[in-house]
């Protein structure tokens, strides 16, 4: 059963993670629009040696969307390289291993630049966020074994949607483009996560 947990208590809990060979892994989880960024960059902020790994940048690239026909429907669970974040991941955690190259999305641009980002030997915790870490749905379920901690950020659906209303005007989408996005991609989304994810370890509600 998952526990509640507050930003301070889930610092503390980040410092004191049981000492394991190589680096360690801490999942972060939540809705479009929850806030996964910005809770990663603040707690990479608190601990020391923290590197920060966004699942966005193992989107698939728009022209194998509009192959698969998945285009309008992109950051979909079937709309991400599950294997390559697999393949990082597991890279990161071996202490074999000492730099390793991640690949990065770019958000103005809509795609994903691979290898774009260099994680050092030095950062011994990684904060990985995304959407579907913990959906049940496969292949997702073959990532659970690389995490040591779970969190899922709670945040209202009408939050959710006054969010991510004001980042599609801020990307310059139209009413009817905003109306798709939010109703046929991102919310539905989200209640997935919400009702097919595996329980987090902990829970936490933004203040």
């Amino acid at each position: 059963m998952s526990e509640d947990i507050d930003f301070d208590g889930l610092v503390a809990l980040a410092q004191n993670l049981p000492a394991r060979p190589g680096r360690q892994v801490i999942a972060i989880v939540g809705a479009p629009g929850s806030g996964k960024s910005t809770l990663v960059e603040r707690l990479a902020e608190s601990l020391a040696d923290t590197a920060i790994l966004p699942m966005d940048g193992f989107h698939y690239d728009d022209a194998v969307l509009h192959q698969m026909g998945r285009r309008p429907w992109k950051g979909a669970p079937d709309t991400f390289d599950v294997g390559g974040l697999r393949s990082t991941l597991s890279r990161l955690r071996d202490r074999a291993e000492g730099a390793v190259s991640v690949p990065v999305f770019d958000r103005d641009l809509e795609i994903s630049r691979g290898s774009a980002r260099i994680i050092g030997p030095e950062a011994r915790l990684i904060l990985v966020e995304g959407n579907y870490l913990l959906l049940n749905r496969a292949p997702w379920p073959s990532l659970r074994p690389l995490f040591d901690l779970t969190v899922r950020i709670e945040v209202p659906e009408d939050e959710l949607r006054r969010r991510l209303t004001r980042r599609w005007i801020g990307y310059g989408l139209t009413e009817a483009e905003i109306a798709f996005k939010l109703d046929e991609n991102d919310l539905p989304n989200g209640r997935l996560i919400l009702h097919e994810s595996a329980a987090p370890d902990y829970l936490l509600h933004p203040s």
